[in-house]
């Protein structure tokens, strides 16, 4: 019985090792300054990451592994050639972006997270912790934060060396005419509505993964909902004693948040329900919340409404409608202008055939 298990183990060992194999084998090698391979496994994380992106696109919702695998077990050939493809254009414009000494440094991928985090915030009408953040890029893209960051920067690499290379495209395109942003606005109308929203002031009891914890963040809840009752004044002492250190719960301005799906995915139902439940000026009973208890109290009430072409977008933003339409038109152009400048880079980069696919490794 022994000898046998020894054989079975030997077994799946011997397996496990040709797998890893079969996956260090290159499905195409990539020298337009240096010989660099793509391996079967570099292609299997970006078909994964196209499968998870394609059912979150698809279901509007985050996929299991399961979906995910199935996915990728039915990818087709072509599929896989596309997505290969792109990544050997990566590759060329990497290698000449390393040839010509363009990089991008990890302050300017700050920079880029910040900005991503700036948008989710407006988005839910709140600052983001960085576990949400964290969450959200993993629940939108499959991948974990570090991944993410190392995508960020090879992108930021290409983009700038596409950028130096067609300076000449870039450089003239034209802003959109005032004319253009009327026409856009009257066929849109019906999409410019500022949605229902709510300004709140918040204290929050936030609580750990254990038992332990959430108990003692509940009896601290409960002590301070007792303490403050309705009583609005009472509510406003609470906050301010929060903002002091070793307070035990956080407290201050949350900020609007809108009655749309993605502000309730992130803050969660509850909250939802009882922030557009409360008047102006009234205090919440305790919320059992995302990863903590809130109390809230509602500081502004403001309904929906359609806008007019030179209305700020949301409270507390400086832009109007206008502007909006602006930036949309002149993203177009933009995204036009990129599309051809990336056409004739990778037609240039791809004059000599700097590479060579291996289809054999392509058959799994």
């Amino acid at each position: 019985m022994k000898r046998y298990l020894i054989l079975f183990i030997l077994a799946v060992f011997s397996l496990a090792m040709a797998v890893a194999q079969a996956d260090l084998q290159p499905v195409a090698l990539v020298n337009l300054t240096k010989s660099e391979p793509i391996t079967v496994k570099q292609l299997k994380t970006e078909i994964e990451k196209y499968a998870w992106q394609s059912i979150v696109s698809r279901l509007g919702r985050v996929p299991t592994t399961a979906e995910v695998n199935k996915e990728v077990q039915n990818c087709s050939l072509e599929t896989k050639r596309q997505i290969l493809e792109v990544l050997i254009n990566d590759k060329l414009a990497l290698q000449a972006a390393e040839r010509d000494k363009i990089t991008v440094t990890d302050n300017e991928v700050n920079q880029q997270i910040t900005q991503l985090k700036a948008q989710m915030a407006q988005t839910i009408g709140r600052q983001v912790t960085d576990e949400e953040f964290a969450t959200a890029i993993k629940n939108e893209t499959g991948q974990d934060l570090p991944a993410f960051r190392d995508t960020i920067k090879r992108q930021g690499i290409i983009q700038k060396y596409l950028l130096s290379k067609k300076q000449n495209l870039f450089a003239s395109m034209k802003q959109p005419t005032d004319q253009e942003i009327i026409n856009v606005y009257n066929l849109s109308k019906a999409q410019f509505v500022r949605p229902e929203m709510v300004r709140f002031s918040m204290i929050m009891i936030p609580y750990g993964a254990d038992a332990a914890s959430k108990n003692k963040a509940k009896e601290l809840a409960d002590r301070l909902i007792r303490e403050i009752g309705s009583d609005t004044s009472k509510f406003d002492e609470a906050v301010i004693r929060g903002q002091a250190p070793n307070s035990g719960y956080q407290a201050g301005d949350g900020g609007y948040v809108p009655r749309n799906p993605e502000a309730q995915q992130v803050a969660g139902a509850n909250f939802m329900n009882a922030a557009f439940s409360l008047r102006q000026g009234e205090v919440s009973k305790l919320i059992e919340g995302v990863g903590g208890y809130q109390i809230i109290k509602v500081t502004e009430s403001l309904p929906q409404k359609a806008l007019e072409l030179d209305e700020i977008t949301a409270p507390g933003s400086r832009v109007t409608v206008r502007q909006y339409i602006a930036a949309n038109l002149l993203n177009q152009i933009q995204q036009e202008t990129l599309d051809r400048a990336s056409k004739e880079l990778i037609t240039e980069l791809r004059t000599g055939n700097p590479f060579r696919i291996m289809e054999n490794n392509l058959n799994w």
